[in-house]
């Protein structure tokens, strides 16, 4: 699942984006509406987490933006009001849900899958597969051939980036800012030990090629 979190409290952003991507989703930030805007009219989310209260343009003036468009993905709504006018008044800007901050991090996780299995027509497909390796992206659940594989969160999110890359190179740089915290150390080996984990678990023979200088493809 492709998510987009929208939030000008960086810390907050951060421990959510950190958090999000140890479940095995794909994550991005923006810090203010009018970033968001630009990032959705350049990729597709699955659901996006909408702070109602952000600089330049307000969570309300983006949600509705992306009504207007019909833009697929589903909108979780944030925001420091919790009374029930505030929720009518969010709900009916476009939002799919609303939470109220402070906000349980399991309920968030919750109300996010839910949010993905609510899969509008046009919305990218929940089911990625190519050469007999399939991923259910709402699911969390991968087989080849049949076969199911038992992978890591992590190794989840590397195989979803792949699988949607559809045989185009997927750099180290990019596997390491869309699947690991953004302090993560460039130099480290983390994205490398964990294709090598994710290779030897889909077994023989490998459908993993790295291309010096393009990166890791299906």
């Amino acid at each position: 699942m492709r998510v987009l979190i929208v939030e000008d409290e960086t810390e907050l952003a951060a421990m959510l984006a950190e958090g999000l991507r140890e479940e095995g989703m794909v994550c991005e930030v923006a810090h203010d509406g009018a970033r968001a805007l630009e990032m959705t009219a350049a990729a597709s989310y699955d659901v996006l987490i909408l702070d109602r209260d952000l600089p330049l343009l307000s969570g309300d003036a983006v949600c509705r933006a992306l009504d207007t468009a019909g833009y697929p993905a589903r909108i979780l709504m944030l925001t420091a009001a919790g009374a029930l006018s505030d929720l009518v008044d969010g709900l009916g800007q476009g939002a799919d849900d609303y939470l109220a901050k402070p906000f349980s991090y399991l309920e968030l996780v919750a109300r996010l899958r839910a949010l993905g299995r609510r899969a509008p027509s046009g919305r990218t497909p929940t089911v990625l597969s190519r050469d007999g390796i399939s991923l259910d992206t709402v699911r969390r659940v991968a087989e080849r051939d049949g076969r199911p594989l038992r992978l890591t969160p992590r190794e989840l999110g590397v195989l979803e980036l792949l699988l949607a890359a559809d045989g185009a190179p997927v750099t180290t740089e990019e596997l390491r800012d869309r699947l690991w915290d953004a302090a993560l150390d460039p130099a480290t080996t983390a994205v490398r030990v964990t294709v090598h984990s994710l290779r030897r678990k889909l077994g023989e023979p490998s459908p993993i090629s790295h291309d010096p200088g393009f990166g890791y493809r299906l």
